[in-house]
């Protein structure tokens, strides 16, 4: 059974924070502080390199991606667990699921803490159904 203790957010839930967008209601739903989230530290540079690709795209100012991340940097509203104390069994997760260590470290996470991951990428939970992972892993 999954714990409600915490939550892990990947960075295609983090981004909607900030940026109106398919989801971003339900997204911020999770800020209502009834449970602790978390997140790799992989998750500021993810966030970054999302809105970098919203400014290049120009879908997004870069005026806009500049205060975006600073208001994210500045008063993250989670807890970031390091990468390096993630990264063996992320490695093991990304061999035996075929997925990228950089989704596995969100597993990887979540599997430490005995809860799941909630994203917006539907393609990686697609990929984890009918796995022993699927359970760890919910749609936005």
């Amino acid at each position: 059974m999954i714990s409600s203790a915490g939550l892990v957010v990947d960075a295609s839930v983090a981004v909607k924070w900030y940026v109106p967008e398919d989801g971003s209601r339900e997204a911020a739903e999770l800020l209502t502080g009834r449970r602790p989230l978390l997140a790799p530290d992989l998750l500021v540079p993810e966030v970054g390199n999302i809105l970098w690709k919203k400014v290049r795209r120009g879908a997004l100012p870069i005026a806009d991606a500049e205060s975006m991340l600073h208001l994210f940097v500045s008063g993250l509203p989670l807890t970031l667990h390091s990468a390096s104390l993630l990264i063996g069994t992320a490695l093991t997760i990304a061999i035996g699921f075929q997925r990228t260590v950089y989704d596995a470290l969100y597993l990887a996470l979540a599997e430490s803490e005995d809860c799941q991951v909630v994203t917006a990428d539907q393609r990686l939970v697609n990929a984890l159904r009918g796995t022993p992972l699927a359970r760890r892993i919910t749609a936005l």
